[in-house]
């Protein structure tokens, strides 16, 4: 049977397995966050653009937040459905759930490019692009074009975990990779050759979501081992709500996201208004530009982690429907071993480089309430980053077991109740610093019941431990 070409998952080394799949994966949604971060790094950089440029993107970026939330909410969702049904051996539930995700995300993509392209004033002014006309002028014009390519961007970000499924990682980080090196090229050629601002470094985003969504369409049609036919891809709302439901911890991470990034930018303008420095219509962007890089850091450490742990979904997945509960545990050891690692490496980084950071984000061209603002707010921020690391990854890995109730609760206690919840609190007393500090301690709250949840998952994998050779989960 075709399905049983995946059974090494059930007997390669664990090891092995996580260099095979997260690997890939890691380099996948490092190179998705370089859309962004590179378009970033040039408008900082255009003194044309400077700072109210960095405020502009960073009041779009939540908006393209939620039309990743979609894409992986469905791509992750099949992700783990196919790799659940390969465990077990039901090859054509698997086809059936590739075949309703190309349809439920190609219909997503389409409505929210309307409602983008319709709405996109009082959108951009909800995420706080009114803090001053010229960060209001530059959001407006980047979100328009950034729009035209949701279709795009969505449906390569969603085939992505599915082509990985497949058992095609390679090919999944080739194609973003491919998108991000032409967005990269054409970005300073757009910028500084054409000059064409925020529109340029938009439209050169778009044509490597293009790329990367073509490469896509190929590989639909060329799958190896889930070929889904032509009923497949008729909406069976079973097959749809089990895909959703198990994507579902994948969305609420990114749209809770959202949802706290929408409250911090209008805390953001809102005291800063009423800041000393920052009141001032010179300078009243500086904020929501320093903030908007800090969180493209964390962004690309958030990549690595989030990336070892989707890459372990079809790992764990395969596992978890073939009962071989002990390798489920010898892997989630692993990672969060891995994630905890990767979270310290972060914390060194964004604690005694700051100033290094901010400079690749065109600080040379600001004023010294720039650089005060951006050093106070790298080091505050992320001081627990490390925990927020350790609680990407178990909310991804119950996801990935299958135990999406406790997987939605925790990213919604995260992300809305701690998040957003802390986000409008902490400035009541602090001004801009709470602001700050509202990332940290949601994130070491979360971590405490993360723990927890943990601990239990680890005792329910060893249980059921089963008998055989040590080297097949070393």
């Amino acid at each position: 049977m075709e399905a049983e070409t995946n059974q090494f998952l059930g007997s390669e080394r664990i090891g092995t397995l996580m260099k095979q799949y997260a690997v890939p994966c890691i380099i996948s949604l490092l190179v998705g966050a370089l859309y962004n971060i590179v378009d970033q790094i040039f408008i900082a950089n255009a003194d044309y653009l400077g700072s109210y440029g960095n405020a502009a993107n960073t009041v779009v970026f939540p908006l393209t937040v939620i039309a990743l939330a979609i894409a992986v909410m469905i791509g992750d969702g099949c992700c783990a459905f196919v790799s659940l049904n390969l465990g077990r051996k039901e090859l054509g539930q698997a086809q059936k759930s590739v075949g309703n995700s190309v349809v439920m995300i190609l219909a997503g993509s389409v409505i929210l490019c309307a409602v983008y392209l319709i709405f996109s004033e009082p959108i951009s002014a909800m995420f706080g692009g009114t803090v001053n006309a010229e960060t209001f002028r530059h959001s407006k014009e980047y979100f328009f074009w950034i729009s035209l390519g949701i279709p795009f961007y969505m449906f390569g970000q969603a085939m992505n975990p599915i082509i990985r499924s497949d058992g095609s990682p390679k090919f999944a980080m080739v194609s973003t990779l491919l998108g991000a090196v032409i967005n990269i090229i054409l970005d300073p050629v757009f910028i500084f050759v054409f000059r064409w601002g925020m529109m340029g470094a938009a439209v050169a985003t778009v044509l490597g979501q293009i790329a990367t969504a073509v490469l896509a369409v190929w590989y639909l049609l060329h799958m190896k081992l889930v070929r889904p036919a032509k009923r497949d891809f008729r909406l069976d709302c079973r097959i749809c709500q089990k895909t959703l439901t198990l994507g579902i911890t994948s969305f609420l991470s990114q749209i809770s996201l959202v949802a706290a990034m929408a409250a911090i930018n209008n805390m953001i303008r809102r005291y800063g208004a009423v800041d000393v420095i920052f009141g001032q219509e010179q300078y009243a962007q500086i904020p929501m530009a320093v903030v908007g890089i800090v969180m493209k850091f964390f962004q690309i450490v958030i990549s690595i982690v989030v990336g070892m742990a989707a890459g372990c979904i079809p790992i764990a997945g395969y596992n978890v429907g073939a009962g071989l509960n002990h390798r489920v545990r010898s892997l989630f050891f692993r990672l969060l071993a891995a994630e905890t690692l990767v979270g310290i490496i972060g914390f060194i980084i964004a604690e005694i480089f700051p100033g290094q950071l901010i400079v690749v984000f065109g600080a040379a061209n600001e004023s010294a309430y720039y650089t005060d603002f951006a050093l106070r707010a790298f080091r505050i921020y992320l001081c627990m980053i490390p925990f927020a690391c350790v609680n990407k990854a178990c909310f991804i890995f119950l996801q990935a077991m299958g135990k999406a109730a406790a997987s939605t609760m925790l990213s919604m206690v995260r992300e809305i109740v701690f998040g957003v919840g802390f986000a409008l609190l902490l400035p009541l007393f602090w001004g801009l610093d709470g602001v700050l500090y509202s990332m940290p301690v949601s994130d070491l709250l979360t971590f405490a019941i993360a723990a927890v949840l943990i601990r239990q998952t680890c005792r329910e994998l060893g249980e059921t431990k089963k008998t055989r050779p040590a080297a097949a989960v070393s």
